[in-house]
C-alpha cells in the first residue's frame, strides 16, 4: 500500500524545469551572473532528479545542459559555467575511491552537491578579489568611460568611491555609456542597464556623465581610461560583450587610451571565434528587407513549432572585441594580459 502512494505522488510530481530554475534564480537574485545561476540550476537539478549510478548522472547532465543552451536567446555566459561544471563532475567521478567506499554511489553523490554549493559561494565572492586587484586602477583625479551593467565593474568603483576620505582617498569621475532600454530578464525595471551604478556612485560623491552610444568618439578625449564588463571571455583572450563594446574598443586604441576589461574567472569560456560574425547565437543586427519581404512576412504564419532557435531580441545584442584592442583583463585570478587567458583555461579546466 506504501508503494503504491509512492508511486502516485511520484508521478503527480511536477517534473524539475532547469529552465525556469534558471531564469528565477536570475530574476531572484540580481548580483548572480549567468555562469554561476546556471551551475546552481544544475545543482538543483541533481538534487531534484536522483541518479543511482554514474553513467545516469552524466546522461542527466548533458541533456539538461543541451536543454538549457537551446532555451535561452544568448548561451555564451551560461555555458561558461555548465562546461566548467561538467568538466568538474567529471574530473570528480574519475576518482571516486577517494569519496567513499568504492561503489559507493550515495556517497559520491553527497561530495558531487555539498561541493557544488561550495563553488558557487567561492564563485559568489570572486568580485571580491576582483576589487583587490584593480582598486589600483582607479587613480585619484582620474575619469573612466564604461558601459553597460557590469556587476564586476559596478562594485570596482563602488570600492574605489567607498574609499574617498580615507587614507587612500581616490577622487574620480565616470563617463557612463547608456545604451537603449533593454528587455533582459535581469533588467526588468523598463531603465537602461546601469543607472542603478550611476545612482549608487553619485550617492557617493562621484561625478556621473550619462552620454548616449552616439557620445562616445566625442567624450573619450575626456577620459582616461575604458573599463568595460564581460559575459565571456574567449580562448583568444577576446571579451563577448554589450553590443557597442567593440566600436568603444576601436575608438579607445585610436586615441591611445587604455581598454580594460573586468570579469570573472568563471567567464572564461571555450570559444574562439574568428570575427563579428562568428559567434555561435542568432542575433539579427543587420536585418535586410525590401518592401516585398515585409509583405511576404506578414503572411507568413508564426513558427509555434519550437524548432526554430531561439532569437536574442535586438536591444541585448552582442560584440565581439578582439584581444588586440584589450590593455589587461582584471579577474579575480589577477591582471591578465590577453594572450595569458588560454593558459588561465587549460589550469581552470584541467
Amino acid at each position: 500500500m506504501a508503494t503504491t502512494t509512492e508511486s502516485t505522488a511520484a508521478a503527480g510530481a511536477k517534473p524539475f524545469d532547469i529552465v525556469a530554475t534558471y531564469n528565477e534564480l536570475l530574476r531572484s537574485d540580481p548580483d548572480l551572473t549567468m555562469p554561476i545561476a546556471a551551475i546552481e540550476a544544475l545543482v538543483l537539478l541533481l538534487t531534484h532528479e536522483p541518479s543511482s549510478t554514474i553513467s545516469e548522472t552524466l546522461d542527466l547532465l548533458e541533456k539538461s545542459t543541451a536543454h538549457l543552451k537551446k532555451s535561452i536567446p544568448n548561451p555564451i555566459g551560461l555555458s561558461a559555467g555548465t562546461d566548467l561544471f561538467q568538466r568538474y563532475l567529471i574530473t570528480t567521478l574519475q576518482r571516486p575511491g577517494q569519496l567513499g567506499p568504492a561503489g559507493d554511489f550515495k556517497a559520491i553523490r553527497t561530495h558531487l552537491l555539498s561541493n557544488g554549493r561550495l563553488f558557487i559561494r567561492r564563485a559568489k565572492e570572486s568580485r571580491e578579489k576582483i576589487v583587490a586587484f584593480g582598486r589600483g586602477f582607479i587613480r585619484d583625479g582620474c575619469t573612466v568611460l564604461t558601459n553597460g551593467g557590469s556587476r564586476a565593474v559596478a562594485s570596482l568603483l563602488q570600492k574605489a568611491a567607498d574609499e574617498e576620505g580615507g587614507p587612500s582617498a581616490v577622487r574620480f569621475r565616470v563617463i557612463y555609456v547608456l545604451s537603449p532600454i533593454s528587455k533582459n530578464i535581469e533588467e526588468p525595471s523598463g531603465e537602461p542597464e546601469g543607472m542603478e551604478t550611476v545612482r549608487a556612485l553619485r550617492a557617493k560623491g562621484v561625478p556621473v556623465s550619462t552620454i548616449p552610444e552616439s557620445a562616445v568618439a566625442y567624450s573619450l578625449g575626456k577620459a582616461d581610461m575604458v573599463i568595460v564588463g564581460a559575459e565571456g571571455v574567449v580562448e583568444n583572450g577576446g571579451i563577448v560583450s554589450r553590443m557597442g563594446t567593440y566600436q568603444i574598443g576601436l575608438l579607445a586604441k585610436a586615441i591611445g587610451k587604455p581598454f580594460y576589461c573586468v570579469a570573472e574567472s568563471h567567464k572564461f569560456v571555450r570559444l574562439y571565434p574568428l570575427g563579428q560574425y562568428d559567434l555561435p547565437i542568432e542575433q539579427h543586427v543587420l536585418d535586410f528587407k525590401s518592401e516585398e519581404d515585409i509583405a511576404e512576412q506578414s503572411k507568413q504564419p508564426a513558427d509555434i513549432s519550437g524548432d526554430r532557435p531561439v532569437e536574442l531580441p535586438l536591444c541585448d545584442s552582442v560584440d565581439f572585441t578582439p584581444p588586440h584592442l584589450i590593455s589587461a583583463l582584471i579577474t579575480d585570478s589577477g591582471v591578465l594580459t590577453p594572450s595569458a587567458v588560454s593558459e588561465e583555461l587549460i589550469k581552470i579546466w584541467f
